[in-house]
C-alpha cells in the first residue's frame, strides 16, 4: 500500500537542514545573548558530518490526523542527525553514531502498578487494533530549539484502557531501556540511570499524548527512541521518554531523571513557557531548526495552549515547571 501524507505539507516544501548547539555546549554557555551567539558555533561542520539513519520497514495504514499542525516538517536528515539521548552520547551527534546496529526486535514492555492488567506486553500485542495516525507535532526542546517532527503512532489513553489502571492511579511512571553493552552513554555517571519520567493521569489521557513507533511512513530509528517513544508536544522534549521498557502506574508523583539531577533547573511538568526561563539561559525565543539564523518567539504551551491550558487551572505555572 501506498502512504499518503498530507496534501497540506507537501515534499517540496520540506525545509533545508542546519544544525545548532548541543546541551553541553549550552551548559558551557552563558545566558541570554551570549547562549544564543554560541548557538552557531561549529553547526555547518557537524551538519555535514553526520550520516542520517538509513530508511526502514514501511508501516501499512497510517491515516492522517487532525491533530496535525500545518508547518512544514523537518527532513529526515534533520530529524535523525540532531538529537538528545544521552544514553548513546551527550552530543547531539552521538545517537546517530553510536546507535547503528542497535536491536529493538522483539521488543518488551513490563506494565506494573495501580492497575489490574499487570503483564509483559509484547509490542505486537500493544500494536494489536491499533490504528497508526502521523501527527506533524511541535517539538521545542528546554536547550531553546525546535523542529516540526512528522510521528506516527497512536493515543497513549489507548494503552492505560487496556491497562485498566485502578483509582489509586494518579500517575504514569515510565522507564527507558538500560543496555551497557550497546548504550555507551550508560556507561558514564552523566544522570541516575535508567531514564525514567512521568504525567499525571490527566495529562497521559490528553488526546494530543500518543505512542510514537514511527517517524513519517517508517518504523522509528533508534537514535529517535525506537521502537516506542512518548510525545507530548505541549512539554519540552526531555519529557519525550525514548525506548519505553516499563510502564507503571503509582499514586505518588514520581520524580524523573533531570529532576533528580538538577531540580533547580527541570521540573516535573516542563510545560513550555516562554516566561519562565532557564537559569542558565531565556526560554523567551527559540531557534527552528532548518529556519536559518534568526530566532522566533516560543509560544505557550509551544503553541497547543488552546487545548491543554485547562488542565492547570489554578496551578502557578512558575512554581510548578
Amino acid at each position: 500500500m501506498v502512504i499518503k501524507r498530507s496534501a497540506a505539507i507537501p515534499s517540496s516544501e520540506i525545509t533545508d537542514k542546519k544544525l545548532y548547539l548541543n546541551r553541553r555546549e549550552f551548559i558551557r554557555a552563558t545566558a541570554g545573548a551570549a547562549a544564543g551567539a554560541a548557538f552557531l558555533s561549529g553547526s555547518e561542520s557537524l551538519l555535514h558530518a553526520q550520516t542520517p539513519a538509513p530508511h526502514g520497514r514501511k508501516l501499512m495504514n497510517i491515516k492522517p490526523s487532525s491533530f496535525s499542525v500545518s508547518e512544514r516538517p523537518n527532513r529526515w536528515e534533520e530529524i535523525t542527525t540532531y538529537n538528545n539521548y544521552y544514553e548513546f552520547g551527550i552530543d547531539k551527534e552521538d545517537p546517530s553514531q553510536y546507535a547503528k546496529g542497535w536491536k529493538t526486535e522483539p521488543w518488551t514492555v513490563a506494565v506494573d502498578g495501580e492497575c489490574k492488567k499487570k503483564a509483559a506486553w509484547h509490542l505486537e500485542d500493544i500494536l494489536k487494533g491499533e490504528v497508526l495516525e502521523e501527527r506533524v507535532y511541535r517539538h521545542r526542546c528546554v536547550e531553546a530549539w525546535s523542529m516540526v517532527i512528522p510521528w506516527v503512532g497512536f493515543p497513549l489513553s489507548d494503552f492505560i484502557k487496556r491497562c485498566e489502571p485502578t483509582s489509586k492511579a494518579n500517575f504514569v511512571k515510565f522507564t527507558t531501556a538500560y543496555d551497557p553493552q550497546h548504550m555507551p552513554g550508560v556507561r558514564e555517571p552523566v544522570l541516575r540511570w535508567p531514564y525514567v519520567e512521568g504525567l499525571r493521569m490527566d495529562e497521559a489521557m490528553h488526546p494530543l499524548t500518543i505512542l510514537v513507533v514511527g517517524l513519517y511512513d517508517e518504523v522509528l530509528p533508534p537514535q529517535d527512541g525506537a521502537p516506542l517513544r512518548l510525545a507530548v508536544p505541549w512539554k519540552y522534549g526531555f519529557k519525550h521518554i525514548k525506548s519505553i521498557v516499563k510502564v507503571e502506574f503509582v499514586e505518588k508523583q514520581p520524580a524523573n531523571t533531570w529532576q533528580i539531577a538538577t531540580p533547580s533547573e527541570y521540573g516535573f511538568y516542563a510545560n513550555v513557557n516562554p516566561k519562565v526561563d532557564h537559569p542558565r539561559w531565556t526560554q523567551a525565543t527559540e531557534r527552528a531548526i532548518g529556519g536559518g539564523i534568526f530566532r522566533r518567539k516560543t509560544l505557550m504551551f509551544n503553541g497547543y495552549g488552546d487545548q491543554v491550558e485547562r488542565l492547570y487551572t489554578g496551578m502557578d505555572l512558575r512554581k510548578n515547571f
